[in-house]
């Protein structure tokens, strides 16, 4: 297994805004699970573009 799909996450974390890493750590549990979602949503994002970029 390649690097790079740890670097393509690394990069998809390293660009998430403020307030989503803020949230990650929120004791609400609404801000929690809605950063952690757009979190995923960013990361897959990112894995889909590398993936579509290697066609």
């Amino acid at each position: 297994m390649t690097r790079e799909p740890t670097n393509i996450v690394l990069r998809a974390v390293e660009r998430a805004p403020r307030w989503i890493r803020r949230d990650l750590d929120a004791k609400d549990p609404v801000a929690r699970i809605r950063a952690e979602e757009l979190l995923a949503a960013m990361i897959a994002d990112a894995l889909d573009q590398q993936a579509d970029a290697e066609v």
